[in-house]
């Protein structure tokens, strides 16, 4: 699993022009992609990491400020541009391996105690942020 995390102010997620998740800050905007060897151990690890992650400020986690996440389901971060001019998605978990792993990692998030909003898995999404910091960051699960 891969994880662009933004600290955000504000966030939310829209699709055919009805916001379907928004959370106000501090919190995170998860951008999260699934690839062929994650297990819903991984998530849950994951899941796990960002939760105490101290990137807030002050250095505090999400669970320390009670602090909302709005995860985003986004396949694109497996794309390997380094041949030729076109991405290519192979290393992203096709829709029936990735959307039960997404749904597992926000489901971790939600046992540990994390108010969750998302977007819809699949859909063509509008996400708008307004970044705190800027503090973004790239997580990679073991």
């Amino acid at each position: 699993m891969r994880a662009v995390l933004q600290r955000v102010a504000s966030a939310d997620v829209t699709v055919a022009g009805e916001v379907v998740g928004a959370i106000g800050g501090p919190g995170l905007l998860v951008l999260l992609g699934v690839t062929h060897t994650d297990t819903a151990e991984v998530a849950a690890r994951l899941a796990d990491k960002i939760w105490r992650l101290r990137i807030l400020p002050e250095e505090r986690s999400c669970e320390q400020e009670g602090a909302p996440l709005l995860v985003v389901s986004q396949f694109t971060l497996y794309a390997d541009t380094r041949k030729g001019r076109r991405p290519s998605w192979s290393a992203a978990a096709p829709g029936p391996v990735s959307e039960p792993l997404f749904e597992a990692f926000v489901a971790a998030l939600r046992a540990l105690g994390a108010h969750v909003e998302t977007g819809v898995f699949g859909a063509q999404m509008e996400v708008r942020l307004v970044n705190d910091g800027p503090v973004t960051l790239v997580l990679d699960a073991d």
